[in-house]
């Protein structure tokens, strides 16, 4: 019984009586379809429990800051639609055995096959699926050249 007021109480603080149609400019639910997510009730709450928090995204890196890696080819990529370019890249195995595209910034690079790269997050915008970036002057990638 004390459910039962309890309930009766959460819906008048909606606005609406138990068995009522919902307040005006909601639409009624379809008879035998289930209501679209939103707050759970009372009694929801009291059979179910609380609900489970949603995994954390580990993002392009896997939760770590950077990975180390092993440069298998180089590659050239050419940009989205409005830019036209050609976009240093290179197919790096990392060192948790998976295969990736990372960006090379700056121009001109010195990396080859089997060269050891340490790799960062950070998205290229205008490539497509291309979400790593290679670190600069570590291991065997050399820093950019000075203009002279």
């Amino acid at each position: 019984m004390a459910l039962r007021a309890l309930l009766r109480a959460a819906a008048s603080l909606r606005g609406c009586a138990l068995g009522a149609l919902p307040p005006a400019g909601k639409q009624p639910a379809a008879p035998g379809l289930q209501q679209a997510a939103g707050m759970a009730t009372l009694n929801q709450m009291h059979r179910k429990g609380r609900p489970p928090p949603r995994p954390v995204k580990l993002g392009p890196t896997f939760g770590r800051p950077q990975l180390k890696g092993v440069v298998i080819k180089t590659l050239i990529r050419k940009p989205k639609k409005p830019n036209s370019a050609n976009r240093k890249c290179a197919r790096v195995r990392l060192s948790n055995g998976k295969e990736v595209v990372c960006f090379i910034p700056g121009e001109g690079h010195n990396l080859q096959e089997h060269h050891v790269v340490l790799v960062q997050g950070g998205r290229t915008q205008d490539l497509p699926g291309v979400k790593l970036t290679i670190v600069r002057g570590k291991y065997d990638c050399a820093h950019v050249q000075k203009k002279k």
